[in-house]
């Protein structure tokens, strides 16, 4: 398995070269190294993956869930059996660093392993009725074809949990990987289904881009349900289109997230927990903490020791095991932080901390004194900056939180955790962290966010909702005196 091997559509269960004219690079950020290249499919190849995708998902529906449940268990084996060879390549691919990409396998495994338990999940109820005689079951069924758009931050983990459950509850599942992440999100996948004894034709990976095929990947009359993860630019993109063709949409998008450190918070476990939720990924990660807020009277003993473990943070080689920061995905989204902090401080910003940029690699920079007014606190920033924020006591934390156009994750620093439930209860978001990171995800736990972060819920029980859909049949024993 490498590189190469993966390089390629797969559309009812054969390994194809696509038919466009162009291909589609794959470079290690950190080294320039050209990894691979694939010729993108065109909209005649989509059709054909969700083609072959809606064949084959009449047959999967009716399918006994052991033996969905044993495909489910088989490709978390086969993960376990090559993490290794995973994690090389999600180090090459990605360019974060040894720990985050064998978190990233051991994430993947846990969806697989939930998803194998809800292919085993019950599939009708009894219900009571108002009339006598009458007898009502509401059967749980499969919606059918999900396409899958990913990201490329967490790209096997954002697709596996799409595709894992969707599989798993009957469903079939169309793969359009990011191009940043080509292998990684998708053939990569496919890979390990494949392996897993998944029947062809079942999940299918179109590695294109809007530029060749338009909107034929979600305007295309086979899926009844798109789950996408990337920007609130193109998701709201994504939710328009799809609504008007009444396909489901699951939507995970930008995030603003704050981490919020109260007057009476254990101030070393808030900075670990600071650092991590800011910088995880080179700070890639909706979830991650832009916005660091502290209360005044905590403020200059937490501001020493944040500022002094992120100074200490090495930036480097990925595989160097001291290096917290590697690279970001691309050259343009290096120029680009640079340019943000820049106009930060052209706005009267302070840094507290000021990293340097060469090529890909963006040093870490902490940033405060920004005025209330700054877009900067009202927007993702997708790399390692952190900006420090001070307030004035509970409420006006709740204020600074909620200010935002999102609503997707965020944390909260208290010694009385009630007083943080309290707190975090009173935040527009989908997620909030009591004495905790704000970069988290649980197989169990309904994950999404709020305003502009997305719509839809993923993970658990949310997940069976999400890709099934329920039909009422009501038997009727005996004869019914009808009204006229």
């Amino acid at each position: 398995m490498s590189f190469h091997e993966l390089a390629h559509q797969y559309i009812d269960g054969e390994w194809l070269t696509g038919s466009g004219s162009w291909d589609i690079i794959d470079f290690n950020p950190y080294n320039g190294e050209k990894l691979c290249s694939v010729t993108v499919a065109t909209a005649a190849e989509v059709d054909l993956a969700y083609r072959a995708a809606e064949r084959a998902q009449r047959e999967w529906a009716t399918t006994h869930p052991f033996e969905r449940a044993a495909v489910l268990r088989n490709a978390e084996r086969i993960v376990a059996e090559r993490a290794g060879v995973i994690t090389e390549m999600l180090i090459d691919e990605l360019g974060g660093t040894r720990c985050r990409a064998e978190y990233e396998v051991r994430a993947v495994r846990a969806f697989l392993r939930e998803a194998e338990t809800q292919a085993l999940g019950p599939t009708a109820r009894l219900l009571p009725a108002a009339v006598d005689g009458k007898e009502n079951r509401l059967h749980r069924l499969p919606i059918g074809v999900i396409g899958v758009i990913s990201a490329s931050n967490f790209p096997f983990l954002v697709t596996m949990k799409t595709v894992a459950p969707a599989l798993a509850l009957g469903n079939a599942a169309v793969i359009k990987p990011h191009q940043n992440a080509p292998v990684a999100g998708g053939p990569l996948v496919a890979d390990v289904f494949e392996a897993a004894g998944l029947p062809a034709g079942l999940l299918n990976v179109t590695i294109t881009d809007s530029a060749e095929i338009g909107d034929t990947f979600i305007e295309h009359p086979v899926p009844k349900a798109i789950s996408f993860t990337g920007s609130d630019r193109v998701g709201r993109h994504v939710a328009a289109t799809a609504a008007g063709l009444f396909k489901r949409t699951f939507l995970e998008l930008s995030g603003n997230s704050a981490l919020v450190v109260l007057d009476d918070a254990d101030v070393d476990q808030a900075v670990r927990a600071a650092v991590h939720s800011r910088f995880l990924y080179q700070g890639q990660v909706s979830m991650a903490a832009s916005r660091i807020l502290v209360d005044r009277s905590v403020e200059p003993e937490f501001t020493g020791r944040f500022t002094a473990e992120v100074a200490a943070l090495k930036t480097g080689d990925p595989r160097d095991p001291e290096v917290r920061i590697g690279p970001v995905t691309s050259g343009f989204q290096a120029d680009a932080l640079t340019a943000l902090v820049d106009e930060a401080l052209a706005r009267g910003a302070t840094a507290l901390v000021r990293g340097t940029t060469r090529g890909n690699l963006v040093g870490p920079s902490v940033l405060t004194g920004l005025p209330d007014d700054s877009p900067l606190l009202r927007q993702e920033i997708f790399g390692p900056v952190a900006l420090l924020v001070p307030f004035d006591g509970e409420d006006d934390a709740l204020r600074i939180v909620n200010d935002s156009p999102y609503g997707l994750s965020g944390a909260v620093h208290t010694a009385d955790t009630e007083r943080g439930v309290r707190f975090a209860r009173r935040i527009v978001s989908g997620m909030f962290h009591v004495n905790d990171t704000t970069v988290q995800d649980d197989p169990l736990v309904a994950f999404g966010g709020e305003k502009m972060s997305g719509m839809g819920r993923l993970n658990g029980a949310a997940a069976v909702d999400a890709f099934t859909t329920l039909r009422w049949i009501s038997i009727q024993h005996g004869r019914t005196a009808f009204p006229f």
